[in-house]
């Protein structure tokens, strides 16, 4: 018994040992990660003089230190607050309309069994292995044809160039759901639509919530869309504009470019937080389930 017990306490401190081997090198990786971020954060708070210079790994202290200088200028004088909203904008009714058509398809892929239903379901995917290159020349004149070069209707580009991943997601969560639920509430009285909205939509709350978070941090940060779409000269999203942070001479207005990008990283890594759990728990359902 004492010789068990003894192979027993071996046992647990060596995985104790390996554990805190593996919480170091994680600790490391996360550092390595965050350095970037905080590179940018800390050069958002210095003069431009010390962006400039080999000063840029230096803290933001003594005559380094500018304050929130680099903020206020590039919120007021680079028309900052114009291209947040565009994108707001862009992004919020890009992922509400991927959300509420892709969840659609996928219920009928999910509960329709021909050939027409699985031959929309690959087409989805296959999207997802295109290149954008492939056809950005092409998505150009025809956004350019179909009057889809303005904030307010690109997000029909991007319901298709978002529908890959979310059919893919949404599909493989409804498959798993029982169908007796559906069957229940059509004996109630219920027509597609309220079993849709009531009853099928509530329960893949996950998967809903980790597809809006990866489609809201692809949106959100797109560049090459909207370049390519949109009339720069009128529109201007948060990508678009930290590129025209420029002097005279092609010289490049560091401090205030960097302050424009921790307030764009900001909303995302605060959705991010408070969502984690959901991006987990929708992926693994999405993916595995069905």
């Amino acid at each position: 018994m004492a010789q068990q017990m003894t192979r027993e306490e071996s046992v647990r401190r060596k995985q104790q040992s390996i554990n805190s081997v593996i919480t170091v090198i994680l600790s490391i990786v996360c550092v390595i990660w965050m350095y970037p971020i905080l590179l940018i954060v800390f050069n958002s708070l210095k003069v431009e003089s010390a962006i400039s210079t080999n000063r840029i790994f230096e803290m933001p202290i003594g005559n380094a230190f500018n304050g929130f200088q680099n903020f206020i200028y590039g919120v007021t004088k680079m028309d900052f607050m114009s291209s947040f909203w565009y994108s707001l904008f862009i992004t919020v009714s890009s992922v509400a309309l991927i959300i509420l058509c892709c969840s659609m398809c996928a219920w009928y892929i999910s509960r329709v069994t021909s050939k027409f239903s699985s031959a929309v379901y690959y087409l989805c995917v296959f999207s997802m292995v295109v290149p954008f290159q492939m056809v950005m020349f092409t998505l150009s004149k025809t956004a350019d044809t179909l009057k889809l070069n303005t904030p307010y209707n690109i997000c029909v580009i991007y319901l298709g160039f978002g529908a890959g991943l979310a059919v893919f997601m949404f599909t493989g969560f409804m498959k798993s759901m029982p169908l007796e639920i559906e069957e229940a509430a059509m004996i109630d009285g219920c027509s597609p639509l309220q079993i849709f909205f009531r009853i099928v939509m509530p329960i893949t709350k996950p998967t809903t919530i980790s597809t809006a978070i990866l489609e809201t941090m692809w949106v959100w940060n797109d560049y090459l869309l909207p370049t390519l779409v949109l009339d720069i000269k009128k529109y201007r999203t948060i990508p678009m504009d930290i590129q025209y942070f420029r002097g005279s001479y092609g010289s490049v207005q560091m401090g205030p470019m960097m302050a424009c990008i921790v307030i764009t990283i900001i909303p995302v890594i605060v959705l991010y937080l408070v969502c984690q759990k959901h991006i987990i728990e929708g992926v693994v359902a999405g993916a595995v389930k069905g």
